[in-house]
């Protein structure tokens, strides 16, 4: 029986894939298969037994979005998505990722020029082949190359970027776990280590009762296009959006010692086996055993092998041989931070942005309800022409919140704004105004392009007025879709420091800004960051998790992190930099 967790990844891939058919993201039929993709996530009861009739009476499903479900159901397979994954393969899906190059201009150099991957389209702006077509031109030409080089896109070595190799993993992990016989599922590989980028997805099952039945559900799930690979101890399929994924089955006795090789990094794994070999041990998937009598030494859980090998647990995010074993022979791994350690949540958005989706009580309900004590309410400013706020409505919601604290007299709420960085280091409204919030998250929104010591000094400037607290999003990326802004990172760091202003650790999967490699360049320093997820609804606000595991990838130390402090300390640190 297909699982809720296939049916919302052939939803959303069916929307995916219906942006290049509509040649708009925000056509009706991509809004309403996206709505539905969430729907079905949320939907705790499963949704194949089902009739039709039945599934309209779910929130968020009507007649069309219950017709395609059936036929998932009944064929565990949906004819337009089959249409749609022939007309526009991964290779070709990969060229909108492009800055510059969107749907209807992928399409139209598909037409006019034969691009259907991403080489194609390096080859056509190596030979300036764009320029003279339709609304490009030479300049959008070189911002194309220029953007493909910043990204490392294409080649032989296709890397997956994070926000859509862990939406792969997690519904299939989801539907693996609500397979009879399958214990616990769990994501391998660099995406347990949390990188930006996958190369293939790695799951491992855990199953007392062999494999066979779970690698034949596993090779015909819906979301599968081919099976490169299929065997009673792994298999492996391509999905719909052309990702590999391997799945392995392993006993709970064998769990620990697997999970560790087969998270990696090779680095990391080659540092351990030497441990072990140093000992007289063999190391592998299988366990750490004794190399004379086969004995085996330990194997069920990771913690068990570490110890045996003289070293406390080392966490996934930090397994690249960057330092982690040196550091763990000392005892001197960093304190990291979890989510339970953070207090607050220091950007986030309400309908009075243009983009934000739910209430301000609603997204106050959802942060008492995740247990925090504080909170600010950012939404966009008025120079974000789109989705910023008026001074009147800024007034207004300020007034609101002043209602609302008796009702919410455990939680501390804060007024604040997401404020844009103008070019030169400028952010929306005067003093005066800006003196009426109690929090300020400045971020980059516009003009990427311009060179990396103006960037540099723009952010710098805006970390010098007393209205901004935190840096958001510090370079603005979107993983795999739009490089960040070039900066000094050095001198941004330096200057975080000499101000007091803080640095956002963005915890949506598509940003992940600053970034681990920024991160860890602050490691010894004073820098002061927030872990904050950018919600603009109230499931949006568990992205924290994401956040927590970047600062983890980066070794920031839990007491680095703002908003791990009590309130009392973090409101004393938020008023030192208002009153500069």
């Amino acid at each position: 029986m297909i699982t809720n967790a296939e049916i919302a990844s052939i939803l959303s891939e069916l929307a995916r894939l219906t942006v290049l058919e509509d040649g708009s993201p925000q056509s009706f039929r991509v809004r309403a298969y996206e709505k539905a993709a969430r729907a079905v996530e949320i939907h705790d009861e499963p949704l194949a037994p089902l009739t039709a009739a039945q599934i309209t009476k779910v929130p968020g499903l009507g007649a069309s979005s219950a017709k395609k479900i059936r036929e998932l159901a009944d064929t565990g397979r949906l004819a337009k998505l089959d249409s749609l994954r022939e007309t526009f393969p991964p290779a070709f899906v990969e060229v909108t990722r492009i800055p510059g190059v969107g749907p209807k201009t992928a399409l139209m150099l598909r037409e006019s020029l034969g691009i259907e991957s991403v080489d194609d389209l390096k080859r056509a702006v190596g030979d300036q082949a764009l320029r003279d077509l339709p609304g490009l031109g030479a300049k959008t030409e070189e911002n194309i190359a220029r953007s493909i080089e910043r990204l490392g896109i294409g080649g032989k070595d296709r890397r997956t970027p994070i926000v859509d190799a862990m939406r792969i993993a997690q519904d299939m992990v989801a539907a693996l776990e609500a397979m009879p016989g399958v214990d616990r599922a769990v994501p391998m590989g660099s995406l347990r280590r949390f990188r930006e980028t996958i190369g293939d997805v790695d799951i491992i099952a855990v199953s007392e009762g062999g494999s066979g039945a779970i690698m034949e559900w596993f090779t015909t799930m819906s979301t599968v296009t081919d099976v490169v690979g299929f065997g009673a101890k792994k298999s492996s399929v391509i999905v719909g959006a052309g990702i590999q994924v391997d799945l392995r089955v392993m006993t709970a006795a064998q769990f620990g010692s697997a999970s560790m090789y087969f998270t990696g990094s090779k680095a990391h794994n080659i540092r351990l086996r030497q441990l072990a070999m140093d000992r007289g041990w063999i190391l592998n998937e299988y366990g750490l055993s004794d190399s004379a009598s086969g004995d085996l030494i330990a194997s069920e859980t990771e913690e068990d092998v570490y110890a045996a090998l003289g070293l406390p647990w080392i966490p996934p995010e930090l397994r690249e041989d960057t330092g982690e074993v040196e550091a763990a022979i000392a005892g001197s791994l960093p304190d990291l931070v979890d989510v339970g350690h953070l207090h607050g949540d220091l950007h986030v958005h309400t309908d009075l942005s243009g983009d934000g989706r739910d209430s301000i009580e609603a997204m106050l309900d959802a942060v008492v309800a995740r247990g925090l004590t504080y909170v600010a309410i950012t939404d966009h400013a008025e120079d974000l022409v789109i989705n910023g706020a008026s001074r009147d409505e800024m007034l207004a919601q300020r007034a609101h919140i002043d209602e609302l604290c008796v009702r919410y007299p455990d939680l501390t709420v804060l007024h604040g704004a997401e404020l844009n960085i103008g070019p030169e280091g400028s952010i929306d409204y005067d003093r005066d105004f800006l003196a009426g919030f109690d929090f300020g998250v400045a971020s980059v929104h516009s003009q990427f392009d311009l060179p990396a010591d103006v960037q540099t000094q723009r952010v710098i400037t805006a970390m010098n007025n007393p209205a901004v607290n935190v840096i958001g999003h510090l370079t603005g990326r979107m993983i795999g879709r739009r490089p960040g802004i070039e900066l000094d990172v050095d001198a941004v760091l330096a200057a975080a420091v000499e101000t007091g202003c803080g640095i956002e650790i963005n915890s949506h999967l598509q940003r992940l800004d600053a970034s681990a490699d920024v991160l860890r360049r602050a490691v010894g320093s004073d820098v002061v960051f927030v872990i904050s997820t950018d919600a603009h609804d109230t499931r949006e606000l568990a992205n924290s998790m994401w956040g927590v595991r970047n600062a983890r990838r980066g070794w920031v130390r839990r007491d680095r992190v703002a908003n791990t402090w009590e309130t009392a300390e973090f409101l004393a640190w938020v008023a030192s930099k208002r009153g500069r």
